[in-house]
């Protein structure tokens, strides 16, 4: 028997918001996790604003939100408030009820310079390690580096000393680099390729430093496109994480970074370089000291870990192309993005930790 179509006529609803998301639902282990974070930032979240004044829209709900941007790759800010507005899946993780008001997307723009910062990202991706703090290894390690394209053309890379002809359209003959061009629309990105063969595009490099048990990123940071920051940034990483402690660990990487300068002030460091040696037309760096130990290709074997977190970083998040302009920003959003990756990563290890518990209680 066919039914008939009633009219939309209804003026109350009764069923709650978190009646309509199924209780197996995938973000509601996540919106657990990124509750305890947030709860913990709270005292953080007090010295961004001011005792007195107008009450801004809440730092909770401009976190939650985009982390939805990344989960669901979210093109815009603008798109991202208009479903909010009317996808009840989006309110509900956000915290706002069946008739609130959404914001403005400016309200982002507004807040780039005191709640969506480098600082506050650092202290946010820091304490979703410590949430996942029992399933990361603290002793093995990988490092590598990524280009993300910067949102800035070709035609806006011109001379310094504005002696171009033209608007730039057509450069064809001409020689340029970074020492004597720079971009018209964001001065922070570089003239950059990532290989021999490539084209050169106007980038950042984000580098990150993952655990190789599970594959969670341990450390992040965006840096200037150049020949020398992978390795650099891959020090000061490992000099953050070996701060306060005496235990030598071991790091992972390819053969860009078998240089005598890394692998000699790697050592310093008390890490391990578990390097993949670069023995085309040179001598390679590592000796039988290191790569005869079994560990050595161990660490080799789970350097797929963080070409898979990169994979997802560009294909799900929002960093094959920024939207953002300057070092600052595009970098908040790497280390923001790395940490919505673990937010993703750790519901379902606690769900595994907690069956393999309760198997091992049955048996």
């Amino acid at each position: 028997m066919r039914g008939d179509e009633r009219l939309q006529d209804g003026m109350f609803s009764y069923v709650s918001l978190e009646q309509r998301v199924p209780s197996d639902h995938p973000l509601r282990a996540v919106r657990k996790l990124t509750d305890t974070v947030l709860r913990s930032l709270d005292e953080e979240f007090d010295e961004l604003y001011a005792g007195s004044g107008r009450p801004s829209i809440a730092p909770e709900y401009i976190l939650r939100a985009l982390l939805l941007q990344v989960f669901y790759s979210v093109r815009s800010e603008r798109l991202l408030v208009e479903q909010i507005d009317y996808n009840l899946l989006f309110r509900w993780f956000v915290g706002l009820g069946m008739d609130d008001g959404v914001w403005n997307h400016a309200v982002f723009s507004k807040n780039r310079d005191r709640l969506l910062n480098s600082e506050v990202a650092q202290r946010f991706f820091a304490e979703v390690n410590r949430q996942g703090k029992k399933f990361m290894s603290d002793e093995h390690f990988t490092v590598d580096g990524t280009l993300i394209q910067a949102w800035a053309s070709q035609k806006s890379f011109r001379t310094k000393d504005g002696s171009d002809d033209g608007d730039g359209t057509d450069f064809r003959g001409q020689k340029r680099s970074n020492q004597t061009h720079a971009s018209t629309t964001d001065a922070d990105a570089r003239l950059y390729k990532k290989s021999y063969g490539k084209e050169s595009k106007l980038s950042y490099l984000g580098h990150a430093l993952v655990e190789n048990r599970n594959g969670l990123i341990a450390a992040a940071m965006v840096t200037h496109a150049d020949g020398y920051a992978e390795r650099d940034a891959a020090l000061l990483m490992l000099h953050n994480k070996q701060q306060g402690r005496s235990r030598r660990i071991t790091v992972g990487a390819d053969k860009a970074y078998d240089t005598k300068d890394f692998v000699g002030t790697v050592r310093e460091l008390n890490v391990t370089p578990h390097v993949t040696k670069n023995n085309k037309g040179r001598r390679s760096h590592l000796d039988r000291r290191t790569t005869r130990q079994p560990g050595y290709a161990v660490s080799l074997s789970r350097r797929w870990l963080i070409e898979k977190g990169f994979g997802w970083l560009k294909q799900t998040g929002p960093l094959r192309q920024v939207k953002l302009r300057g070092l600052e920003k595009v970098d908040w959003l790497f280390v923001f993005s790395c940490a919505a990756h673990n937010l993703i990563r750790l519901p379902r290890l606690i769900a595994q930790s907690n069956s393999a518990g309760l198997r091992e209680q049955c048996a």
